[in-house]
């Protein structure tokens, strides 16, 4: 099994990078990759599609040969919903910074007739999840309703200080609609200020998979399966970005049953 946290490589352009390969599954890839403003960063045509993040700062964006123009306002991923680009499988794309720019390369397995599209903030509206100490704020990028990928589920999610998220405890790793689909999961972590932690468990209902990892800021974590909670601590608000795949472009989750009442109150 892959490990399932991974660090943040800062001396380098792509400070991440997760294949299918390397994760040791078989759908989800998820990059990081930090250009100073003039760099470019191009993606090849392939069998994948990708949905592009600008997780902070402002580039220029190409792809199936037009241009999309400067995409990106926000220059922290705590400051708002992020701009975003989907291109489809078959098509190269190219992003030149015009600041100091963030952008995450979410990839799955692509086909059928999908265009290239810019997402701005307000494309889905900001969702208040949970209650008290479980509050996070969602900011759909490409949600399952959008119609508009074959593989593809995009999110982010800012955790106030202090508060659980992904909790109570779901899973979906059994392909068994309508109850529970299958899909891998990338997390993508960001503290602020940057020097706090977090923590998140990842484990199955037999403990055949039971990891608890301190979270710093920039580091991914890998979800093949099993409950995924994570918590962030008093004065330092957590954001992540998922990456979801999996043979159906659907998401149903099942609640860990010791902890399903917590819904109920």
């Amino acid at each position: 099994m892959a490990d399932l946290q991974l660090k943040p490589q800062r001396d380098s352009g792509c400070i991440t990078r997760v294949t299918p390969e390397s994760a040791g599954w078989g759908h989800v890839g998820f990059e990081v990759h930090r250009l100073a403003a003039g760099e470019t960063l191009e993606g090849a045509a392939s069998d994948r599609e990708t949905c592009l993040v600008w997780v902070s700062g402002r580039g220029q964006a190409q792809a199936v040969g037009h241009d999309f123009g400067e995409l990106g306002e926000r220059m922290s991923p705590f400051d708002g919903p992020p701009h975003a680009l989907y291109v489809p499988a078959g098509a190269d794309w190219a992003v030149t910074a015009t600041t100091a720019l963030e952008l995450a390369v979410c990839s799955a397995p692509g086909g059928g007739d999908f265009a290239a599209r810019a997402i701005p903030p307000g494309t889905h509206p900001v969702e208040r999840r949970g209650t008290g100490s479980n509050l996070r704020h969602v900011h759909n990028i490409m949600p399952e309703d959008d119609g508009a990928a074959q593989s593809l589920l995009v999110v982010e999610v800012i955790t106030p200080g202090g508060n659980t998220s992904s909790y109570p405890p779901h899973k979906h790793d059994r392909d068994a609609l309508p109850g529970e689909s299958q899909l891998e999961e990338t997390y993508y972590h960001r503290l602020n200020p940057p020097q706090g932690y977090a923590f998140q468990r990842v484990y199955t209902d037999d403990l055949s998979l039971d990891e608890t990892m301190c979270l710093s800021d920039g580091d991914v974590v890998l979800v093949p399966r099993g409950y995924h909670p994570c918590a962030t601590l008093h004065g330092y608000d957590l954001y992540y970005l998922n990456v979801m795949a999996g043979p159906r472009r659907v998401w149903r989750f099942h609640n860990q049953e010791d902890h399903a009442w917590l819904l109920k109150t």
